[in-house]
């Protein structure tokens, strides 16, 4: 399959970059409220975008996602709130009147016409004209590496081809913000690996603005700028998946992004650089990164898998037994019973050439930098 090939800066903005008046703002909510009955679905949602950036909303199924990207569609009304583009209120406009592209899961292209039929089909709705169609189509088909396959029908086409028909569709009539609703869902791993990076590409280089709803954590991590983690309605942590990643600020966030490791403790003491808190499960003490917490606080513990490490009895902040060790290509996930009353399985994630087997007795360690620390107030 042909990859993009992004070379045609007019259909974005002169040499692949949003130009002067495309800068600032591209899209604006402000305390965005949707509910069904006695469901609150979204609960006064905020956020702005910039132009150009790639913004993903993730969570599962529930969590007011596809709603609110629905709402800034304009095929759901919201009960209150405010929707703006490009500095313009589109609250109560009709979808058609918001000039938004759209990409949905499914791909909804019309089987009866062709590849350049179906991308020209929006600019004939706009009366452009047939010389310009014909030069918006070409150019948008060329981007996404369809050009040979514009007199197709879509039954012609693999999936992979028929969803980057539809996004040229959404592409070709340059519209301010692309909205889309888990696009890559009904393909295979693989190239939903390679659609990925693909969109991010083209993204990129033409400056686009893209508000993306997945429930996908690794797709999301890879194609955005910045994350909106959802839950009941709300909108957890707004951020950078760097941020989300390693500077959780909840234990939903930890949780939900990467399937943290959590101990119960308390902080013990302080030192210039860092905070070390007394586990309750195992005994052991632990060193994390410096916190503003007081001496005797009850703590929960927040580490991923990825960032521990098995070291030699003695030498890690607790010890235990290597209960299971799976085998996953580059690396090894295992669990490792903690010794002590009711101490958790931990999840390791390590290098498979450096893997623990099972029966064996390691002690677990990690850098400070890389432990969260949440009050119990805080909670999940």
């Amino acid at each position: 399959m042909a990859d993009f090939k992004v070379a045609v800066p007019s259909v974005g903005q002169a040499g692949g970059k949003p130009s002067a008046t495309a800068t600032g703002k591209a899209l604006s909510v402000v305390a965005l409220r949707k509910t069904y009955g006695d469901v609150v679905a979204v609960d006064e949602a905020s956020m702005e975008i910039a132009a150009g950036e790639f913004v993903t909303f993730l969570g599962s199924s529930g969590s007011g996602k596809t709603t609110t990207l629905m709402m800034i569609a304009g095929f759901c009304e919201p009960d209150s709130g405010t929707i703006t583009v490009g500095g313009s209120d589109v609250t109560r406009l009709a979808p058609q009147k918001r000039n938004l592209g759209f990409v949905f899961q499914q791909y909804l292209l019309f089987p009866h016409m062709t590849v350049h039929e179906n991308v020209a089909f929006p600019l004939q709705l706009r009366g452009v004209g047939k010389s310009e169609i014909r030069r918006r189509v070409g150019e948008t088909l060329e981007i996404a590496g369809l050009s040979k396959f514009a007199g197709r029908r879509p039954r012609e086409l693999s999936g992979g081809q028929q969803q980057r028909v539809a996004l040229c569709r959404a592409l070709v009539y340059r519209p301010p913000v692309i909205l889309m609703d888990e696009p890559l869902g009904a393909l295979d791993k693989k190239l939903r690996d390679q659609l990925q990076i693909e969109i991010k590409t083209i993204q990129q280089e033409l400056g686009l603005t893209v508000i993306y709803v997945t429930h996908d954590q690794e797709e999301a991590l890879v194609l955005s700028d910045r994350i909106a983690v959802m839950r009941n309605g709300l909108i957890e942590q707004f951020d950078t998946p760097r941020e989300l990643f390693e500077r959780p600020k909840s234990p939903f966030v930890a949780d939900f992004l990467g399937a943290a490791n959590f101990l119960a403790g308390r902080i013990e003491q302080h030192t210039d650089q860092h905070t070390l808190v007394r586990l309750e499960e195992c005994g052991g003490l632990l060193t994390a990164r410096h916190h503003d917490l007081a001496t005797g606080v009850a703590v929960k513990v927040a580490v991923q898998p990825g960032r521990l490490s098995v070291c030699a009895p003695g030498e890690g902040f607790c010890g235990g037994t290597v209960e299971t060790a799976t085998y996953v290509g580059t690396i090894v996930r295992a669990g490792v019973r903690v010794e002590g009353g009711d101490a958790p399985l931990l999840r390791l994630e390590v290098p498979a050439g450096r893997g623990p087997v099972t029966g064996e007795r390691v002690d677990v360690s990690v850098d400070p930098e890389d432990v969260n620390l949440f009050t119990v107030e805080q909670g999940g």
